[in-house]
């Protein structure tokens, strides 16, 4: 099954200083069609505008992924952690058994990211914070792990839960697999460019959510960005 969930559908939010569109029921949107996707609880695609953000606030129990699409994001927490997150880079935050964090673009210019929650596997563990480079050139025509919840997937942040945030740059028709199996969860979007999925044309900022499919293989309309997050 192949599920199209067009930029324009999704649900927003406009603060002035933050305008969020939301694939999945969050704050004040709420779709009881669209709660989630297997483990995969929120992906928010934020736009922030300079030299603002989000304060500290408090989470717990969720495994917080930030990947930044242009600019950058500043993170600090109650542990201590602090980092500046650059576009085409990643952020993990496992909030475990709890943590106080804020998110502010420093920037002279618009912050736009996705911000991915995911149910843990594994609670009642100690929270942690992690950031990691990944070189849109080391991912061109295939798929990378970014953050994993398996130990075998050594390059990628870790997460504690049953998951991988994959993602690929494509050049105009190039094409790139990825084996999710059937009996698991896929929500892919294309940060940028187009792209085709079976019959099915995605354009940038689009959300499909995927089951019961082995092989997910994306071929690219356009130079093409695209993300993934492959869940139980």
């Amino acid at each position: 099954m192949i599920e199209l969930r067009p930029f324009a559908d999704l649900g927003s939010a406009n603060h002035g200083w933050l305008d969020a569109k939301h694939h999945f029921s969050f704050g004040g949107y709420h779709d009881p069609a669209r709660m989630n996707w297997g483990n995969l609880r929120v992906w928010n695609d934020d736009t922030i505008a300079p030299h603002t953000g989000f304060p500290p606030h408090p989470h717990r129990d969720m495994e917080i992924i930030t990947y930044v699409r242009e600019g950058a994001i500043t993170h600090e927490d109650s542990l201590g952690n602090k980092g500046r997150t650059e576009a085409g880079d990643v952020q993990v935050m496992s909030a475990g058994t709890g943590v106080r964090h804020s998110e502010y673009n420093l920037e002279d210019v618009t912050t736009k990211i996705f911000q991915i929650w995911i149910v843990p596997t594994r609670d009642g563990e100690a929270p942690s914070w992690g950031a990691k480079p990944f070189p849109r050139g080391e991912r061109s025509g295939h798929f990378v792990t970014l953050a994993s919840g398996y130990e075998d997937d050594n390059d990628a942040l870790p997460i504690r839960t049953d998951a991988r945030i994959v993602a690929a740059t494509l050049k105009a028709g190039e094409s790139a697999e990825y084996k999710i199996g059937k009996d698991r969860k896929g929500y892919m979007v294309p940060a940028t460019g187009a792209i085709r999925l079976d019959d099915v044309r995605i354009e940038a900022r689009d959300g499909v959510a995927i089951s019961e499919v082995d092989v997910i293989r994306v071929t690219a309309i356009e130079d093409s960005e695209i993300v993934l997050v492959d869940a139980a």
